[in-house]
């Protein structure tokens, strides 16, 4: 996946590519609480809603395609695997790397 996330008072976009197509993101972040939550909506087709925790410079929490399919992910800045406290408030664009392994919940 390709992705590209901008965090900026309190607010987060973004856009990408993976094998499902192109898509843009909208949502929102707590810095003082790591908390963020928004919606990875594909050009033309369905939304998918993602809630996460910062964690170092990560991200990581629960997908859901309108309740029918949701699993786990974990996204991090291209070239870091574990790394340091991340900061929020950036304005820069971050690229990021998805794990290409879903875990799934039943």
């Amino acid at each position: 996946m390709d992705l590209t996330l901008t965090f900026s008072n309190g607010r987060m976009t973004g856009k990408g590519a993976d094998a499902v197509g192109s898509f843009v993101i909208d949502g929102r972040y707590d810095a003082a609480g790591g908390e963020c939550d928004w919606t990875k909506s594909y050009r033309g087709a369905h939304d998918v809603a993602y809630a996460g925790f910062r964690e170092g410079k990560g991200i990581w929490g629960t997908w859901d395609i309108r309740g029918h399919c949701r699993g786990g992910f974990q996204i991090w800045p291209l070239g870091e695997g574990e790394a340091e406290e991340m900061e929020l408030e950036e304005e820069e664009p971050a690229p990021i790397a998805v794990p290409a392994m879903p875990v799934a919940f039943q």
